[in-house]
């Protein structure tokens, strides 16, 4: 149990994880232990470890979007090994987890001892005997998996994944040493959805994991839980650690956290909307153990969380309303659709139910996240996602109704997967820009029914000439067809065009990608053409396995030409090889292949190859400067 009080708010080891769902089940997760040197803004010192040579460490769990609808297993344990052989037990309990929640963030998940020392390994252990899965078929329908497998066909009840901590990825927890180390959780590279003629899914899962030593894209975290105390004069206050949609509970067996707040913290309270040192008042007169809300950053020099968004009381889920959240795929004056629903009921309980009907009025109260100002109904349109709050009037699961008239609607930062079209069609103000809209919130365009959203007939929504304006965004490096993810909110309803307005826009060329092959059966003949630098993958008897995944989005290594190549860095990497026996690492690619090669010669076979690094969409071409090939 941890108690980060305002008189100790030392972080020696910061441990998140992050997954990203997306299309034919792509997704990402990363574990990231990072040591750090100062507390909340005082210098490192004895209260970095306690008096047993214990230093403290916070972790957290994340996940995005995809065709997952609900990915519910039992974190049953996660562990680190020391050199010496020792075990540091880092979660507290079993902990139940819904992954497919988790979008663009981490949430923390708990906050322990670890002793001082260095570790060789990682392990983490998912228990899936209970597992409650849905995955998105064809229709955009939810249909849940009851049959789950390894890649050699036996049933899955428990799935351990270990990561060896070696070389770049030393980690070694120790005073005053700034270190951190990302372990990535591949779903691309371990789960795959297979429908049968009759549309029921089998889920194939293979375990994988590997190790970064290097955070590259930091995301937004959040934390939930009982508030334990407002600071006001410091800017600050506590919650007790309570993950996921847990009952709120004072026990801290997950640990607390101290946030801090600044003048652009923008606090929603009992749905009274707060910006800067007012909205930390109004905490600080809210009752103890007040259900609470924070999402933030990590800040460096000195380390501290500051919050950017703050909820507290009523308007947090599992109160005296219900809440639905998912996707706006359709809008008929005053009646909503929502797709991809998850219905937190007021007494806490969280179900999945694929679609809503919620009913509005102008009575009903609208937010915006990460604004103070007022809204209206009008701003709720098609591909918009939301926070309902309101009271179930139909609980049947095919016709499922919800009363928001007097109930409250937050607008949620969108995301939309897609394309950049050719700039010479591009006829509009030079802030705007044209995209093939392919997903939203990871739903596919063709759920969506765009009618009603432009000001008139001709001017509704085109997801294939999706207008987006970009405000003060630059866009002039979009000069070709790119795939592209932009953040942001779907233009009021009836108001079109712009389409949207993007707070952000990520250039998906310019992400890190994970590729992923495996052939079905094993093949001794994996490559096509092989050069010193590169060797081009046999797409003949690929396993269910063979895709690029990079900000959320997916490449289907089978519809493309030319044929994907593997070329290696030129200043060296890290390449594993792993057969029966001992593993062999490379830092030389040229060794690597040849290594390879003679092991085919010598009558073994290759079962799968994950490769990271940047894809060249032209010429199919992944510079890896990481490769686990077994």
């Amino acid at each position: 149990m941890i108690d980060m009080n305002t008189d100790a708010q030392y972080w020696s080891c910061v441990v998140t994880f992050a997954r990203v769902f997306r299309r034919n089940l792509f997704a990402f997760f990363t574990i990231v232990f990072m040591v750090l040197m100062a507390g909340c803004g005082q210098g490192a010192n004895e209260a970095d470890v306690d008096q047993n040579g214990n230093g403290e460490l916070i972790i957290g769990l994340t996940d995005a979007e995809g065709d997952f609808i609900s990915y519910t297993v039992d974190v049953e344990s996660i562990t680190l090994t020391k050199a010496n052989g020792t075990i540091v037990h880092v979660l507290p309990l079993t902990t139940r987890v819904d992954f497919a929640q988790y979008t663009e963030l981490t949430e923390f998940l708990t906050a322990s001892m670890v002793p001082l020392g260095a570790y060789k390994h990682a392990t983490m252990v998912l228990d899936y005997s209970d597992a409650d899965i849905w995955v998105e078929n064809s229709n955009g329908d939810a249909v849940q998996v009851n049959d789950i497998q390894n890649s050699a066909g036996d049933p899955v009840t428990e799935l351990e994944m270990t990561v060896h901590l070696e070389g770049r990825n030393k980690l070694v927890i120790s005073r005053g040493l700034p270190a951190h180390l990302t372990l990535d959780f591949d779903l691309n590279a371990t789960n795959k959805a297979v429908f049968d003629d009759t549309g029921t899914p089998m889920l194939v899962v293979e375990p994988y994991l590997i190790a970064d030593a290097y955070l590259q894209r930091p995301k937004a975290h959040r934390v939930r839980g009982p508030l334990n105390g407002v600071d006001v004069d410091n800017s600050q206050f506590e919650i007790i650690i309570n993950p996921f949609h847990q009952r709120h509970t004072t026990d801290q067996k997950y640990g607390s956290l101290t946030v801090m707040t600044d003048d652009e913290t923008v606090y929603d309270i009992d749905n009274q909307s707060y910006t800067g040192l007012p909205g930390l008042q109004a905490m600080d007169s809210l009752p103890q153990y007040t259900a609470t809300i924070v999402i933030g950053k990590f800040k460096y020099n000195p380390t501290r969380f500051i919050a950017k968004e703050v909820y507290a009381g009523e308007s947090v889920p599992g109160g005296a309303l219900d809440v639905v959240k998912g996707n706006v795929i359709a809008r008929s004056e005053n009646v909503l659709t929502i797709k991809g629903a998850t219905l937190i009921r007021s007494g806490g309980t969280v179900t999945i139910n694929d679609e809503v009907t919620v009913n509005i009025a102008e009575t009903t109260m609208v937010k915006k996240q990460l604004s103070a100002n007022s809204h209206t109904i009008g701003d709720i349109s098609v591909g918009q996602k939301v926070s309902i709050f309101g009271t179930i009037t139909n609980s049947e699961v095919d016709n499922m109704i919800m009363d928001a008239t007097n109930g409250v609607v937050r607008l949620k930062i969108t995301k939309v997967y897609g394309a950049s079209v050719d700039s010479t069609s591009n006829t509009m103000a030079s802030n705007y820009f044209l995209m093939d809209a392919q997903r939203f919130n990871g739903r596919p365009v063709s759920l969506f029914d765009f009618s009603g959203t432009g000001v008139d007939v001709d001017n509704d929504a085109d997801p294939s000439n999706y207008e987006v304006d970009t405000g003060m965004l630059p866009v002039d490096d979009i000069v070709e067809v790119i795939p592209i993810k932009v953040f942001g909110f779907v233009t009021p309803f009836g108001s079109a065009p712009a389409d949207f307005t993007a707070t952000t826009l990520v250039d998906l060329t310019k992400v890190p990608a994970t590729l992923t092959m495996n052939w079905t059966p094993d093949t001794d003949y994996p490559f096509s053409d092989v050069t010193e630098n590169s060797f081009t993958l046999n797409l003949m008897e690929r396993g269910v396995f063979h895709h690029v995944g990079r900000g959320g989005a997916i490449v289907d290594l089978s519809t493309i030409s030319p044929p994907p190549v593997i070329r290696g860095m030129a200043n060296g990497g890290r390449y594993e090889l792993k057969e029966k026996g001992p593993r062999r690492v490379f830092t030389d690619f040229a060794s690597f292949v040849a290594e390879i090669e003679a092991r085919l010669a010598n009558g073994s076979s290759m079962k799968r190859i994950v490769a990271h690094g940047y894809f060249n969409d032209i010429t199919a071409t992944l510079t890896a400067d990481e490769i686990h090939a077994k």
